[in-house]
């Protein structure tokens, strides 16, 4: 991080942008809801380059909320949700997002349910990150999901084909070292805290959730996170989800950036708005890090005494969904709810 005294890092504006989220529960096939997803992605290219606009030519990054293309399933099979709501890796929708981080010059995440062609059938709950230039410079593929498939479901088959730094990637940038978290995620310590051993500075974290006037678990756990890991966190909600059957607000607000101390700089209302946007101060908080002293929770961290309780006590198994052969199956909500009645049992014995 340092080159002598030296801090490295610019200093520069974020934006969590509260935007809507168009639903594509009911579309019927694969081609209405690619409509409804392309017609997202031209709203936010205009939003985006007039968000910049407003808060200043050095915006360098902006966050989006979780499944801003889609909204969540409801009720629909892994299969049919893997077939009209996922993105291929390499769609057009990553392509169109590309373009416009390319075209706003700014680093661009957010959070997309994604197919991947070696998990035919599955799909995969993904924040990414695209730079200035178009790329996909990171994929996160959520570990924690109550009725979707994650990495650990097809541990070994993922290991082979990822490595653990496809499990926890971070992407070192000009803008300092990026990390995402999706959504409930920043509930478990253990996540946030794997990222930034792995050098992680600032948490992109694309959230779908129930704001309140008070401190939901959500909202401590973002200080948390923050406090103990010494890092940003930059944390996009919805400003509301339209076109399913609950009141569009129920989920929405209090998008906010949070410092390395735990400060929220700013914090969004409700609705769809860039209000929640900030200055990110990386030599602040480099310099932060290189401190010794009581604050520096990761310098003094022990986490040896920690393995053994680890490795013993897991709740849920790996490789619930690889057959005999290591091959990978499909499965029914069913599955979700057994291991998770399982963990429950195992974890109040």
């Amino acid at each position: 991080m340092t080159t002598g005294n030296k801090l490295l890092g610019p200093n520069y504006y974020a934006i969590a942008l509260q935007t809507s989220i168009d639903t594509v529960n009911g579309c019927n096939n694969r081609e209405d809801a690619h409509f409804i997803m392309n017609k997202t992605i031209k709203r936010l290219a205009k939003e985006i380059q007039s968000c910049k606009k407003f808060v200043g030519s050095d915006t360098q990054l902006v966050v989006l909320p979780e499944y801003f293309l889609t909204a969540y399933p409801m009720g629909e099979t892994i299969p049919d949700w893997a077939d009209k709501a996922c993105l291929d890796m390499n769609g057009p929708e990553y392509d169109a997002l590309g373009r416009i981080a390319q075209d706003n010059g700014i680093f661009l995440s957010g959070n997309a349910y994604e197919k991947d062609p070696n998990f035919l059938g599955l799909y995969f709950q993904t924040s990414f990150i695209i730079d200035p230039s178009g790329d996909i410079i990171l994929r996160y593929r959520r570990l924690n999901s109550m009725f979707a498939p994650t990495p650990h479901d097809v541990w070994d088959k993922y290991l082979d084909i990822y490595g653990m730094d496809g499990v926890f990637p971070v992407a070192r940038t000009e803008i300092g070292n990026l990390a995402t978290i999706a959504s409930e995620e920043i509930l478990y310590p253990e996540i946030a805290r794997s990222l930034a051993l792995r050098g992680a500075e600032i948490f992109l974290h694309s959230s779908g959730e129930i704001a309140c006037t008070h401190d939901s678990p959500k909202n401590i756990a973002r200080r948390a996170r923050a406090i103990e890991n010494m890092a940003y966190v930059i944390s996009s909600n919805c400003g509301s989800i339209r076109g399913h059957d609950m009141p569009a607000n129920s989920t929405g607000g209090k998008s906010a950036i949070i410092d390395y101390q735990g400060s929220v700089l700013q914090e969004s209302g409700w609705g769809d708005t860039m209000t929640a946007n900030a200055s990110i101060d990386l030599n602040a908080l480099r310099r932060h890090r290189q401190r010794p002293g009581m604050s520096n929770f990761l310098a003094r961290q022990r986490l040896e005494p920690f393995a053994d309780t680890y490795a013993k006590s897991g709740s849920q198994p790996a490789n619930g969904l690889l057959d005999e052969k290591g091959q990978h199956i499909i499965p029914d909500r069913k599955y979700f709810m057994n291991n998770m009645v399982t963990a429950i049992q195992k974890i109040t014995r």
